[in-house]
């Protein structure tokens, strides 16, 4: 057995003792699992030779894999790290988490004594996949409200593009969801995120959940600061709640309030725009009961006579459970866009289209009801984003009369 092999295996080990012995059962299971699947392939994996110049570049393989547990184990005291942690760091390991995640065919056939040709191209998939994890760029999205029944089954949905009939200007939304304050989401790119939102100028600024991770639960001020820009949009943006959110309630609320945001609960609220006044209810984020909950929202706040209605749900899943008619357009987030697909080449197909019945992104339809689901801001879960990139949209949404 190899020096790397048993180094790989002595670091795992370590890391989930320590796991168990300051952060619990849960999280040492998560680190047990996640690390092991990656310790097995990494290991059975040949380690790469590679030089430039006569110089052996062999180490980097090593690095990567010391940086892995080295991530894992300082998760186990969560906090927002500094730049330098996170180049040097966090963000190797997830890019080597993946690459190594998509290689196990390789890693299979290793361990069987055949050579894997090919190794590169899990790596550079990753790379890819990296870089979509840590940009994102501007688009305009248009939706048209046409009040169309496309049938009981919640399905895709691609409108007809064709001017709105009687309004001569959409009603412009940005969204932020889920951009989980991180590895991936430092607290400027977040603020630079939202201060480019603020700019666009929309009517509304619809904020659907899913603010931290485990890193970023620990400060109380780096979402206030991340969220800063939105001040001065003062009485246009409102939000909800995700499940993530729900692990530090008291600091996401209090970041809200501070920012001027309108948080709803369970509640609604009144906008006044240039399309007229635009009822907004939000729906908290809850996993049992869901139609009995979503019902008794729409049956506390009915729709107000000549009013635009827009609702905020985080989780896209339980858009079955709504009352047909509560909403001329949902928004939600949760899912990442599928976060692992082929939507970058055009498609629609993502792994989560495949393995749930929960839609994934873009628009879909319900007879008349409409469902639209970001990509998402950031990310969380799988180290990064493959082939889903991360949305930050411009939607105008064509009031058809």
């Amino acid at each position: 057995m190899s020096s790397f092999t048993l180094a790989s295996f002595g670091a795992w080990a370590a890391v989930v003792a320590v796991a168990f012995a300051l952060r619990g059962r849960m999280f040492a299971t998560f680190a047990a699992v996640i690390l092991g699947i990656h310790t097995l392939s990494s290991v059975a994996l040949p380690t790469p030779t590679w030089s430039v110049g006569g110089v052996e570049l062999g180490w980097i393989w090593s690095y990567l894999q010391a940086v892995t547990y080295l991530h894992f184990a300082t998760l186990v005291r969560p906090q927002m790290r500094p730049l330098w942690w996170r180049a040097l760091i966090s963000v190797p390991a997830s890019f080597f988490v993946a690459g190594v995640f998509l290689a196990i065919p390789w890693a299979l056939i290793a361990s069987i004594g055949l050579r894997p040709h090919g190794l590169w191209i899990p790596f550079v998939i990753a790379a890819g996949g990296l870089a979509q994890s840590l940009w994102t760029r501007e688009e305009i999205v248009d939706l048209h409200l046409d009040g169309l029944d496309t049938g009981p089954k919640l399905e895709p949905h691609i409108p007809g593009r064709r001017p709105a009939q009687g309004s001569a200007r959409p009603l412009t939304v940005v969204q932020i969801t889920d951009p989980h304050l991180g590895p991936f989401m430092s607290e400027r790119r977040l603020r630079r995120i939202c201060a480019r939102a603020v700019a666009r100028a929309p009517d509304l600024i619809l904020l659907t959940g899913d603010f931290l991770t485990m890193e970023s639960q620990r400060d109380p001020e780096v979402l206030c600061r991340a969220l800063a820009p939105l001040a001065e949009a003062r009485g246009r943006v409102f939000a909800c709640l995700g499940n993530h959110d729900h692990e530090a309630p008291e600091l996401v609320i209090r970041a809200l309030a501070r920012t001027g945001i309108v948080l709803l609960v369970d509640d609604e609220a009144v906008a006044q725009t240039p399309q007229g006044p635009v009822q907004i209810l939000g729906f908290d984020f809850v996993w049992r009961d869901r139609e009995a909950h979503l019902r008794e929202v729409c049956d506390r706040f009915p729709r107000l006579p000549g009013h635009h209605r827009i609702a905020l749900l985080h989780d896209p899943g339980a858009f079955r459970q709504l009352p047909a008619g509560a909403a001329d357009i949902v928004f939600s987030g949760h899912t990442h866009g599928g976060q692992v697909g082929l939507v970058s080449f055009g498609l629609r197909w993502t792994v989560l289209r495949t393995l749930s019945t929960i839609p994934d992104h873009g628009l879909w339809a319900r007879g008349r009801d409409l469902l639209y689901i970001h990509r998402g801001t950031g990310h969380y879960g799988f180290p990064l984003r493959l082939g889903v990139p991360a949305e930050e949209s411009l939607v105008r949404l064509h009031v058809e009369r």
